[in-house]
This record gives structure tokens, sequence and C-alpha cells, in this order.
């Protein structure tokens, strides 16, 4: 079953040019809505421990402001130009929470301040090459734009229902409602809304992970967390991922086509085509980044990963510890450490709109414990690696809501392009807000004692060391069934990871929520399907589709419900 709601796209005029991210009215809208997002974050993160997504609420504010008929505010009445919004607001929270505040808080409570700004520095090199990895290999066919991101769907779909109202405003706003409520009743209600939205293999193992860590202490009176399953088997499944990833960069039919276009002259038109692009019109089936483009984005993903972590090396006094040999070693690990966490968080995030970035950094804290690493250069690790993983997701969820929102442009193709373009400069421009908000707000934040709540997990993991090889061998050995589960699931369904998620997230009642949601997608498609299937095939196929549309659009509306509950929070922290 399609993981994206197959909509027929909607005939639209020919579109000569996507809204610019810095047009004046566009630009101002966003940098006072990026900074809204910042300190959202920061307030939650360090405070609840959360970092909610915000890229709803910029949608909704957006749509408020285009309906104020005032000079230029009207232009906000495009779904383009909300969405680019939206992409800056989001991208502003998860900046500020997650890839700069967390990170500079590890040398803070480690009793380094001197070792902030070093940090600070190296958490920004961290975000700015994790936004433009994803930049430049999205829609590819490591993480495809047809993938679920559900975060993303919810903002596209909150967008849709507000430009064109009608049943599927009612019925998405409905679907909020539900999501709302359920989590003022301290329900997951996202979890629900992904279940309608994702793969539902990966979906599965998601739910299965999470019922297991949920009943498995008082069942088994095993702690499962303490015993390192989890992250054991995290690590199976995600070595296995990144060989699957990988394999797909040396995809030979893909290379072979590629020659054969340029060849014979006939390239697509765009940056990042494959062989694949045909015609004017939007294709699911196609992609608009090839197997060249996702080698290459690695590969300078890699490249600037290991120069960011050169550079906090030198800042931070890594040599003084370390030596020489030391030193590349370190930044040698840091720089893949940084690649490989920013690739999990991104794939289990694509499927289940849960990324698990916490877990993983403590996976790479723990190698580095077992490693012997010295405490301060360990806690500058620690911190480029949780910098990396949650701007890669969200950045995912934005191009997903703005390629659902593109599908209609002809000539389909160069729009689609330009106007990612242009939501990846908004997120720019949403980073630049949330790295200002930070360096006025943290001294103050921190010496008033609010602190992220993971910031001080791995401090007192950092403190604690490992007092004997216990760690070690129960990763090693769990490893194993996660490394099986990954490869036989394969590639697309990303099974292993999911499971590793579910276990490493572990947020009660959402497990139920998940299989209940899954077992009402699968019976309400096949009644669709079954009542039409009387009347002709070409009937039961409409009947899918407007099945999968309408199970998309209670999905969006209960993360999108859930989104603003975690929002509205923001009165528990000031």
């Amino acid at each position: 079953m399609s993981t994206t709601p197959p909509v027929p796209p909607v005939a639209e005029p020919e579109k000569t040019a996507h809204p610019r991210a810095l047009e004046p009215v566009t630009l101002v809208v966003t940098v006072l809505l990026s900074v809204l997002g910042a300190v959202i974050g920061l307030v939650l993160i360090t405070t609840l421990g959360i970092a909610p997504n915000t890229s709803v609420i910029g949608a909704l504010i957006a749509m408020l402001i285009g309906r104020i008929s005032f000079a230029a505010l009207a232009k906000m009445r495009d779904p383009h130009r909300q969405n680019l919004v939206q992409s800056a607001i989001s991208g502003s929270t998860f900046a500020a929470a997650n890839s700069l505040v967390t990170p500079i808080a590890v040398p803070f409570l480690l009793g380094r301040p001197g070792l902030v700004w070093p940090m600070l520095g190296g958490a920004v090199i961290g975000l700015a090459v994790d936004s433009w990895v994803l930049y430049r290999v999205f829609d590819s066919k490591l993480l495809p734009a047809s993938a679920a991101w559900p975060a993303g769907i919810a903002a596209a779909e909150t967008i849709k229902a507000g430009d064109e109202g009608g049943r599927k405003a009612k019925l998405l706003g409905v679907s909020a409602v539900v999501g709302f409520v359920g989590s003022l009743f301290k329900l997951p209600t996202s979890a629900a809304g992904v279940a309608f939205l994702g793969n539902i293999w990966a979906l599965l193992m998601f739910g299965v992970g999470l019922l297991v860590a949920q009943y498995a202490p008082g069942v088994l009176d095993v702690d499962l967390a303490a015993n390192y399953v989890p992250h054991g088997v995290m690590i199976g499944a995600g070595l296995v991922a990144l060989v699957q990833a990988v394999l797909m960069l040396r995809d030979r039919r893909d290379r072979r086509d590629h020659e054969a276009e340029r060849e014979g002259g006939d390239a697509a038109p765009g940056e990042g085509t494959d062989a694949a692009y045909r015609g004017d019109r939007f294709d699911a089936g196609e992609r608009t980044v090839d197997t060249r483009r996702l080698r290459r984005g690695l590969l300078e993903g890699l490249a600037l990963f290991l120069v960011g972590a050169m550079l906090i090396a030198l800042m931070g006094g890594v040599y003084s510890d370390m030596g020489g040999l030391g030193l590349a070693g370190w930044v040698l690990l840091a720089g893949v450490a940084a690649l490989i966490h920013q690739l999990i968080v991104g794939l289990a995030a694509m499927h289940s709109g849960w990324f698990p970035a916490f877990a993983v950094t403590l996976i790479f804290l723990i190698l580095g414990l077992v490693l012997g690493i010295p405490m301060v250069p360990l806690a500058l690790l620690v911190g480029y690696a949780a910098s990396t993983g949650p701007a890669f997701a969200d950045v995912g969820f934005d191009f997903k809501a703005g390629w659902l929102l593109r599908k209609g442009a002809v000539p389909w193709h160069p729009y689609e392009m330009a106007g990612r373009r242009q939501q990846y400069i908004a997120q720019l421009v949403g980073f630049a807000v949330a790295i200002l908000v930070v360096v006025i707000a943290w001294k103050p934040f921190f010496e008033d004692g609010r602190v992220p709540p993971v910031a001080q997990v791995y401090v007192d993991t950092i403190k604690a060391g490992l007092t004997d090889t216990h760690a070690l061998a129960m990763m090693g050995l769990w490893a194993i069934p996660g490394a099986l589960i990954q490869f036989f699931g394969g590639s697309s369904r990303q099974m292993g990871v999911l499971l590793a998620t579910g276990l490493l997230v572990a947020t009660p009642q959402a497990g139920w929520l998940v299989l209940i949601a899954l077992a009402a997608r699968v019976a309400y498609s096949r009644y669709r399907r079954r009542a039409a299937a009387a009347a002709s095939e070409l009937a039961a196929k409409e009947a899918q589709l407007e099945a999968d549309n309408d199970l998309a659009l209670v999905g969006a509306g209960l993360v999108a419900g859930s989104s603003l509950n975690d929002v509205s929070q923001i009165y528990k922290a000031v």
C-alpha cells in the first residue's frame, strides 16, 4: 500500500516562478515566526524536555495573515508562501532546541563553560551540514519524497484544507480536535496519526517495539534500557541499514541509464534529475535526485563533517588531551558519527515521524567510553553528534509538504526544484534566527538551571563511565536480531530500525494506538475497495485512492492536533 496519498494532481495554471523566500513580505513574516519558533523550542526543551513540531502553527498563522486585506499581506494566501513560512518556523524550533542548545549544555554541565562557545561553533557547523546534505539527497532512492514523512503530510494537508475548505477541511478539523483532546489526556495521538500515513510493515514493527518496551519490565521483569537491549538492536539494524544505503550508491543500472542519457543528449531539465524523468506533469514514481547525486551528497556531507570535527578539536583543545594520533582518530570518529547519526535518525523519522536522536547519541557516547576517550573530548564528540539528525529530519518533513503542495504545477519538475530551493533558503533564515536567539539566551537560561534533561543524562553517563563490559556484551548480543530483522525486511521498510525506534522511544500506550490505527487503516481500505469492486476494477482503484486520501487526512489531523497541544504546553514553562 502506498505510503503517500496518491491524490490525482489538480490542474493548475502553468507556473512561471515559485514565490521567493526573500520577498520582503514573506521574509518579514518568516523572521517574526522564526523568532517565535526558536523561543518555543528553547523554552520547552529546557523545561519539559520536548521539542514540538511548530510547522502546523506556522501554516495556520500564515493563513490568518493571508486573510488580512492590507497592503501586500494578502500575498500570504498563496499556499506556497505558507509552505515557506512553516518550513522556517519548524526549522528554527528544532535548530534551537535540538541542534544548538542541547549540545552546548553538555560542556556547561560538565563544569567547562569555556567550551560552550567552541561547542556552539561546532553545533552550527553540524546544523548547516545536516540541512545541506538533506537538500542534496532528498527524493533519492535512500530518502524518497514518496515515503511517509508524516509531519510533512500533516503540514501539507493543513495548508490544503485551509485553501480549499469543504469536506477536506471538516475531516481534518475533526481529526485535529480528536488529536488535541487525546493529547490533553496524555494519549500519544500523534502515534495513531502516523499509523495512517506511513509504511505498514515499518509501523507494525514500530508498534511492536513500543509494546515490548512498555510491558517487558512488568511481564518479564527485565529492564530493557538497563540491559542495553534497545541500543543493541539499533546498532545491528543501523549497521545493516548503512550497508543497504551503500549498496544503493552502487546502483549500476542507474549509472548506465545516466550515461545513455548523456550520449543521447536528452537530459531532463533541472538539476539532479534521473533518467526516469519524462514530460511536464507530476509522476509519483519518478525521482528528482539520481544515484550519482545521492553518492556525491553523502560524500560531501562526510567531508564537511570531518572539517567541522577538526575545527571543534582545535577550538576545544582536544590535542592537549589526546595527542597527534588520538586527535586524528577523534576527528575521524566524530565525522563518521555525525553522518551515521543523521542517516539513522532521518530514516526513522521518514517512516515513523519519530526520531530517536537521544538514544543514537547515547550509543556513540558508550562507544567513546569503551574506546577510553578522555572526558572533555568525549563531551565534545557527544555534543557534535547530537547537533545532527533532528534538523535533517525536519527539513525532510518540510520538503515533503512542499512536494505534496506542488504536485499540480505545470511544468512540474522545474517548479518542484525551484520550490525546494526556496524552502531551503527559508530554512536557512529560520536557522539564522535560531542561532541568534540561542547566542542571546543560553547563558541566562543555563545560569537559572534550565538545561535540556537529555544533556544531563549525557553528562551523568560520561561521569559514571563504564565499570564493566556488561554494556558492550549486551549491545553486541542484541545487535544480532536487530541486524537480521533489518536485513530480511529490506531497505524500503526499515523494519529493524523502526523496531529499535519503538524500543528506544518507549512511550506508554503508543504501541496500542499504532496497532489499532493500522487495523482500522487496513479494514477501511478493504471495505472501500470491496464495495466498489462489484462495479469495475477501475472503480475499485478509485475507491482505494479515495480511502487513502481520507486516511491521510485523519492521520494528518491527529498529528496536527497533537503538535498544537505540544506547543500549548509553553504556558507550563513560562
